[in-house]
């Protein structure tokens, strides 16, 4: 069983496209079962690692193809992964 703590310590990367992501800083959980619905992985700094512009990753639960040691493999479409 993974804790959160585990979680964040993996690399979340897009077999969709092949990218990195970066790491889960966060979950939203389903209020009512208390699952897990989506991850969080900030979005990359535009500016010499800084201002993300407050952009991020929200990966659902479902999209989550491997748990490795050391890494989340996801696919999911970057199109529909980056919101505010």
């Amino acid at each position: 069983m993974e804790r959160m703590y585990d979680i964040r310590k993996k690399e979340v990367i897009n077999i969709f496209d092949g990218t990195r992501l970066g790491f889960v800083s966060d979950v939203i959980l389903d209020e009512t079962n208390g699952r897990i619905k989506k991850l969080i992985v900030p979005a990359p700094a535009k500016l010499l690692g800084l201002f993300s512009g407050g952009k991020e990753y929200k990966i659902g639960w479902e999209d989550i193809k491997v748990v490795g040691d050391d890494f989340l493999l996801i696919d999911a479409d970057p199109a529909n992964l980056l919101s505010n």
